[in-house]
C-alpha cells in the first residue's frame, strides 16, 4: 500500500493542493480510503494525520468501508423520484443481492445513492465508476448488474451514444444535450481565437469597462455585476492572481453548465483567458464536480488543443500575455459550490465556507486575489467581447441584460436547455417546453422559489424571479409536500455542519415537515415552521444555510392552504414522539409484541 500510494503522490507531485486528487486516486485504487492509507498519507506529504482524515471524511465519493470494486450511485434528486427511481433501485437491489447503502459480501458491487448528478433531462440516471447511465428502467438495471457480473466493464455497458460531442471518442458517452432553445450568445457559430484576439487589442483595464457596460451579472444565482468583481479583483495589489471557473453545479435540477462544457468548451476557456488578461492574472483553474468526471478527458483535450494553438500557454496569440488552465476536480460536495468553500476544496481541504470578509477577489486561492463565475459567466465574457456591449444589452432587460441558460426538468414534453432573454415570463417557458396542467415550478433549485400558478407571469429576472438556471415543472399529478421534503432533505444532507443554525436547523424544519406529512401537523407546527426558518435564513454562515429553508418557507406562502388542508385546527399541539414506536427495539428483545403503527 505504500509503494502505491508513494507512487499516487509523486503523480501529483507531492504538492499539498493536491491532496484530494490523491484521495481520489486512493479511492479508486483501492475502493476505499483506510485507516492506514490516511497514515501514509500524511506522512508522504508531511500533513498531519488530522488534515487527511478531515478532508477524506468531507467528500461523499470519498469513503472508509469498502464500497466495491465496482460502485453504482443512483441519483436520488425529484426529477429521479417522478421518472420511476424507486423500481429502478428496487431492480438494483435484486439483481446484486444486497440493499443500497451496502456492498456485496464478496466486495464485487455496491450500491450507493447521491443526490444529483446533473442529468435531470434524462432520468432515472445513475454512475456506474464516473461511467453515465441514463433513462434506466429496471431491465435495464439487471442488465447492467448482470453484464458486471460476467466480468464486463461499465464502459462496455453504454447503450446508444448521446448526440454532439458525447458521442465522440473522447467522451463516449450515453448523455444527451437536449439544446432545444438555441440561442445568439451560447449557440451560435463561434470562431476560435476572435474575442480573445478582440481583447488582447485593446487594454486590460478597456476590456472589464467594455464588461461592465454590458451589464452581465454572475449566473451562478446571486448575480454580482461581472465588471465590477473584475475591477475588485484588479486593483487589489498582489504578486500574482487567479481566476477560477466553478463547475461544481450541484443544485438539484441545473445542468445547464454540463451542456456547455461539452459543447462550447473553448468559449468558456476562452473566456477564462478574457478574464485573466482583465486582472493580470496568468493561471487558471477550472474545479470540476465528481458527477462529471466523465468530461475530463475531453476537458483535457481541448486544453491541450487551445495550447498548441496559442490561443493557451505562453505570449498567447504572440503577445506578452500569457495564461493557463489546469483542472481540479471534486469529490462530491454540494458546498463547495459556494465560491470560498470552492477555493478551499481547491486547495486540498474540507470545503467550509470561508469567513468573509475579506472576499475572493482580495484573498482567495493560495490567499491571492481570485475572481470565481461559472461557465455561462466566462462564455458570455467571450461573446461580449466578439459582439460588443451594445449588442448583449439590446437583450433581456435594463436590470438583467442578456440571455439565460435555462435547465428545464419535470412534466413537460420537451426537457432541456434552453437559451432565452430575460424577462421571459414563466408561462412562456412553460409554453416552450411543452408543459401542460402545471400546478407548480421550481425557479432556480431547491433553494430558490417554488411558484404557483397565480404566479406563472412573473419574469425570470433580477428584478423578480432570479435564478441560476433550474426550471423544474411539477403538474398537478405530484406529490408537493413530496417535493419539497426531497429538497429539504437534500439540504439536510449537504450542510457542511460548521454552523448550528444550518446543521440543525434544516433537521428540524425537515422533521417538522415529516410531522404534517403524517397527519399530526398542527397550525402551530406551520408558525413554527416560518419561525425557525427565518432564523436559519438569517444566522447561517453560508449561502447554502441562508437558501435551506426556501422549499419549505416558499411553498407556504405560495401554497398556504395546500398546507392548511393538511394540519389540525381543533389543537394547538400534537407530539411526535411516540411510545410505542420508540419502545420497539427493546420489545422484540424481550420478546414481546408491540403494535408499531405510527400516530
Amino acid at each position: 500500500m505504500r509503494a502505491a500510494i508513494r507512487q499516487i503522490v509523486e503523480r501529483h507531485l507531492g504538492e499539498r493542493r493536491q491532496l484530494l486528487g490523491v484521495l481520489r486516486d486512493i479511492q479508486r485504487e483501492f475502493r476505499c480510503i483506510s485507516a492506514d492509507a490516511i497514515t501514509i498519507v500524511a506522512e508522504e506529504m508531511d500533513l498531519s494525520r488530522v488534515h487527511v482524515e478531515g478532508t477524506a471524511t468531507f467528500y461523499h465519493f470519498l469513503s472508509s468501508d469498502h464500497r466495491g470494486r465496482t460502485t453504482i450511485y443512483l441519483n436520488t434528486s425529484a426529477t429521479a423520484e417522478m421518472a420511476g427511481s424507486a423500481a429502478v433501485a428496487a431492480a438494483f437491489e435484486e439483481a446484486a443481492g444486497t440493499s443500497f447503502g451496502h456492498t456485496t459480501t464478496d466486495q464485487a458491487l455496491g450500491l450507493y445513492t447521491t443526490s444529483c448528478i446533473g442529468m435531470c433531462d434524462q432520468e432515472p440516471a445513475a454512475l456506474v465508476d464516473d461511467v453515465v447511465f441514463t433513462r434506466l428502467t429496471p431491465d435495464r438495471a439487471r442488465a447492467i448488474v448482470a453484464g458486471l457480473r460476467a466480468g464486463k466493464s461499465p464502459a462496455e455497458l453504454i447503450g446508444a451514444l448521446g448526440d454532439g460531442e458525447n458521442a465522440s471518442s473522447v467522451i463516449h458517452a450515453e448523455v444527451t444535450n437536449n439544446i432545444r432553445h438555441p440561442g445568439p450568445v451560447f449557440f451560435a457559430p463561434w470562431t476560435a481565437g476572435a474575442a480573445l484576439s478582440r481583447a488582447l487589442d485593446v487594454s486590460s483595464l478597456e476590456v472589464i469597462e467594455r464588461v461592465k457596460r454590458s451589464g452581465l451579472r454572475g449566473r451562478g444565482g446571486a448575480g454580482f455585476p461581472t465588471g465590477s468583481k473584475w475591477a475588485f479583483c484588479r486593483s487589489t495589489e498582489a504578486e500574482s492572481r487567479y481566476v477560477i471557473c466553478n463547475v461544481d453545479e450541484g443544485e438539484p435540477g441545473t445542468f445547464k453548465d454540463r451542456v456547455l462544457m461539452t459543447e462550447r468548451a473553448e468559449q468558456v476557456f476562452e473566456g477564462m483567458a478574457i478574464a485573466g488578461y482583465a486582472v493580470e492574472a496568468t493561471r487558471g483553474l477550472v474545479y470540476l464536480r465528481a458527477e462529471y468526471a466523465y468530461l475530463r478527458p475531453h476537458l483535457e483535450q481541448v486544453l491541450r488543443s487551445m495550447k498548441a494553438r496559442t490561443l493557451l500557454g505562453r505570449r498567447i496569440q504572440g503577445s506578452a500575455f500569457s495564461f493557463d488552465i489546469r483542472i481540479r476536480m471534486g469529490a462530491g460536495a454540494y458546498i463547495c459550490g459556494e465560491e470560498s468553500a470552492l477555493i478551499e476544496s481547491a486547495e486540498g481541504k474540507r470545503g467550509t465556507p470561508r469567513n468573509r470578509p475579506p472576499f475572493p477577489v482580495v484573498s482567495g486561492y493560495r490567499r491571492r486575489p481570485t475572481i470565481v463565475n461559472n461557465p455561462e459567466t466566462f462564455g458570455a465574457a467571450a461573446r461580449i467581447m466578439l459582439e460588443g456591449p451594445d449588442w448583449f444589452r439590446a437583450m433581456g432587460t435594463d436590470a438583467s441584460t442578456g440571455v439565460k441558460l435555462l435547465s428545464v426538468a419535470g412534466d413537460c414534453e420537451r426537457p432541456g436547455i434552453y437559451e432565452v432573454p430575460w424577462g421571459i415570463t414563466v408561462r412562456e417557458v412553460l409554453a416552450l417546453s411543452g408543459a401542460h396542467d402545471t400546478m407548480a415550478v421550481q425557479v432556480g433549485g431547491p433553494s430558490g422559489t417554488c411558484v404557483s400558478a397565480q404566479q406563472f407571469d412573473r419574469r425570470l429576472s433580477y428584478e423578480d424571479l432570479s435564478t441560476g438556471g433550474a426550471f423544474t415543472i411539477f403538474s398537478h399529478d405530484r406529490d408537493l409536500l413530496s417535493i419539497v421534503h426531497n429538497h429539504m432533505t437534500f439540504f439536510a444532507n449537504e450542510t457542511c455542519g460548521f454552523c448550528v443554525p444550518c446543521r440543525a436547523g434544516t433537521t428540524l424544519m425537515l422533521k417538522s415537515l415529516e410531522k404534517i406529512m403524517v397527519g399530526n401537523g398542527t397550525v402551530h407546527d406551520l408558525k413554527a415552521i416560518e419561525h425557525l426558518g427565518g432564523i436559519v435564513r438569517t444566522a447561517s454562515r453560508c449561502g447554502l444555510g441562508q437558501t435551506a429553508p426556501n422549499p419549505l418557507l416558499s411553498t407556504l406562502i405560495n401554497f398556504a392552504e395546500h398546507y392548511r388542508s393538511l394540519v389540525r385546527a381543533d389543537v394547538d399541539e400534537v407530539s411526535q414522539f411516540n411510545l410505542e414506536f420508540a419502545s420497539a427495539e427493546s420489545n422484540i428483545v424481550a420478546g414481546r409484541r408491540p403494535n408499531l403503527q405510527r400516530t
